[in-house]
């Protein structure tokens, strides 16, 4: 039986053709632009230090902690729910016990509308995360300007020690 022209090109094409067809010439468009705008936002990321990366003092309390407003005062910055408030260098040689931007963040979170009345007074805790070798008068300072913030209930995180 004699093959059409026609025939014989789609035979050739189905002997050369391979199985997998894929344009990879999209695909390295998207992997560039990904590069592209990675490289492009890495360059100005400020890193704030963790509170893993703060190292509380130990305590053998048992109490459980609350749910409160959370200042983290590492040896360099101190930060008021994860955000950086001020710096520790400003801070900590400045007259008198009040840290202005952390009372302007904490009077922030001070006027936030507390849905219920009874959880009005749970609304004014907080729970200071110092390392254990920041200088006693910048705990004093954090502690001054939070009670200034009407921030009453201060606690301090600490590590539980075990007793063996």
């Amino acid at each position: 039986m004699k093959l059409t022209p026609i025939q014989k090109r789609a035979a050739r094409r189905a002997r050369h053709q391979s199985m997998v067809d894929m344009n990879l010439v999209s695909l390295i468009d998207v992997f560039t632009i990904l590069i592209f705008f990675l490289l492009s936002n890495a360059g100005g990321v400020e890193t704030l230090p963790s509170p893993k990366a703060v190292q509380l003092p130990e305590s053998v309390s048992q109490t459980q902690p609350r749910d409160t407003v959370v200042v983290v005062v590492s040896a360099t910055e101190i930060l008021v729910e994860g955000r950086k408030v001020a710096a520790v260098a400003d801070v900590i040689n400045t007259a008198g016990d009040l840290i202005e931007p952390l009372k302007a963040e904490l009077d922030v979170l001070a006027s936030r509308q507390v849905v219920r009345p009874e959880n009005e007074a749970h609304a004014r805790r907080l729970t200071i995360m110092g390392d254990k070798d920041i200088p006693y008068r910048l705990l004093r300072k954090v502690m001054a300007t939070s009670a200034r913030a009407n921030f009453g209930d201060v606690s301090f995180a600490v590590r539980q020690r075990f007793e063996s």
